[in-house]
């Protein structure tokens, strides 16, 4: 596995990985009218190319394939954190995540925030984040559970 920055044209196999996986594995936690209205199929392209040149993302990649995305802005905000369904539990998403808390630490920055989804909770608990507060996010008419959440780190 190796990570880099992802690059353009990659869109739509980052929306793909994207997509499956809150279809395939977030509907253990909620309903497909929710997961509809948070990876919905009829997405404007646009609007994802957008959103991702805007978060600029590192993909980790094996064998030849994007397995996971995630980014780290300037602020210590991750706003994507994505593993592929079929990469789960493989070490793929504590690798990305090593690899953007050293990120942290080399640009200075000393807490990590992130809106968390029920599903990716426990993998963020067990990353030494703590729940901030519990939050309801409307997407397309839909209310969506999910914890503010954050961890400290040590930048020395």
């Amino acid at each position: 596995m190796k990570i880099r920055k992802y690059l353009p044209g990659e869109e739509k196999y980052i929306w793909d990985l994207f997509y499956n996986t809150i279809h395939n594995i977030n509907v253990r936690d909620y309903t497909i009218e929710q997961i509809e209205a948070w990876a919905p199929s009829d997405l404007d392209e646009n609007i994802w190319t957008d959103k991702i040149i805007e978060i600029d993302p590192y993909v980790v990649v094996a064998e030849s394939k994007i397995v996971a995305y995630a980014d780290l802005q300037e602020n210590g905000y991750i706003d994507h954190f994505y593993c592929h369904h079929e990469h789960q539990r493989k070490g793929v998403g504590s690798f990305l995540f090593s690899f953007l808390e050293q990120l942290a630490i080399s640009k200075n920055i000393s807490k990590l925030v992130s809106d968390v989804s029920i599903t990716a909770k426990p993998f963020f608990e067990s990353r030494g984040f703590i729940v901030i507060k519990k939050q309801f996010l409307n997407k397309r008419g839909q209310s969506l559970e999910n914890y503010k959440m954050a961890k400290h780190i040590i930048t020395d």
